[in-house]
């Protein structure tokens, strides 16, 4: 009995920290987008190098034989390449990272906006109501042309809105943690 006390008490102290490490990194996302972003794409620069690393290695000494050999050297000296250039120039990088992966968010929202009217117009004798959809339509177009027009901005609002997500679920978190403690400390 004592020992499940203590698993407890130990699953309610990692839970904590867990909520606590999370609420800090939203915090973090909420207050400071910018510098937020640049973290995400130098740890990003630093997974890339440490696999293409590990990568060539295990090629070379691992014993890692895949059938595509020249392939796999290819993707690893890049990935390598590419850590590299992201780490001498994090900025830089960020600004790239954020307005390419910003720009496929926006034309995936003006793509599915567009099938959701289009779809909901070929199909609205099915629908009592097409005009909530309609209207979603629109917004997630009206969404993509906003990021196609500030690509930066978007970029930083979708950090903020992160970070908002991160605060939700570490209070959440927070909560399970002092529930379980006080589960735990009561001998449940």
């Amino acid at each position: 009995m004592a020992n499940l006390v203590d698993a407890k008490k130990r699953w309610a102290l990692i839970m904590g920290l867990r909520g606590a490490l999370m609420l800090i990194g939203g915090l973090y996302a909420v207050f400071s987008p910018g510098a937020a972003l640049t973290v995400l794409v130098i740890w990003g620069g630093a997974l890339l190098l440490i696999d293409g690393v590990l990568g060539l290695w295990s090629l070379t000494f691992g014993g890692a034989k895949t059938g595509n050999y020249w392939f796999d050297v290819v993707h690893n000296a890049l990935a390598i390449v590419l850590g590299v250039l992201i780490l001498l120039s994090p900025l830089m990088a960020t600004m790239l990272t954020a307005t390419f992966l910003i720009y496929i968010i926006a034309f995936s929202s003006i793509v599915v906006g567009a099938m959701e009217m289009w779809v909901i117009y070929k199909e609205r004798e099915h629908y009592s109501k097409i005009w909530p959809v309609l209207l979603s339509g629109a917004l997630h177009v009206l969404f993509g042309i906003a990021l196609l027009f500030a690509p930066l901005f978007g970029a930083l609002l979708l950090v903020t809105i992160g970070g908002v997500l991160m605060i939700m679920f570490a209070v959440g978190l927070l909560a399970m943690a002092w529930r379980l403690n006080k589960a735990a400390s009561a001998g449940v």
